[in-house]
């Protein structure tokens, strides 16, 4: 289940969501699929993973970073606040123009961070390994994104 809704978030609904926008409105390619990797991708992501490590610390620490210590659940759940604020600020953030930038920075530089990480670790479960490359994935597109909005 988990595979799934990622390569929803991160894939599917992103593209959908914005072919369906360049086929119907137009508009600058890198712009609307940008905004709808952040909303998707970052929001959506972002405020479902905060609500699970929040309520569900577990399912985070033990089945997707493989971390048996019970200190770990606390951490879990501190990373799933940060995770909700900023799932919060992309996914509103994506349909307001002025707010494109710095709604973008802070979840494209966290995920890239974060898929780096992964990437370095050696031993991956399934779970580990598609984080990884979504991550790596949005995470170029909302930097793309973001660089595109600013530059102008």
């Amino acid at each position: 289940m988990y595979v799934a809704i990622v390569l929803l978030q991160t894939l599917v609904l992103p593209l959908a969501s914005g072919l369906v926008e360049l086929a119907t409105a137009g508009s600058d390619p890198v712009l609307v699929l940008g905004r709808w990797f952040l909303f998707w991708g970052v929001g959506s992501r972002f405020l479902l993973a905060g609500a699970v490590q929040v309520v569900r610390p577990t399912f985070t620490a033990r089945d997707i970073l493989g971390a048996q210590a019970d200190g770990a659940l606390l951490i879990v759940q501190e990373l799933g606040f940060a995770n909700l604020a900023m799932g919060a600020v992309a996914a509103v953030g994506a349909f307001v123009p002025g707010w494109w930038a710095a709604a973008a920075l802070p979840g494209g530089i966290y995920m890239a961070l974060a898929g780096l990480r992964h990437v370095a670790k050696p031993e991956k479960g399934l779970n580990e390994r598609v984080a990884t490359w979504t991550d790596l994935l949005v995470a170029v597109v909302i930097l793309v994104f973001a660089v595109h909005v600013i530059i102008g």
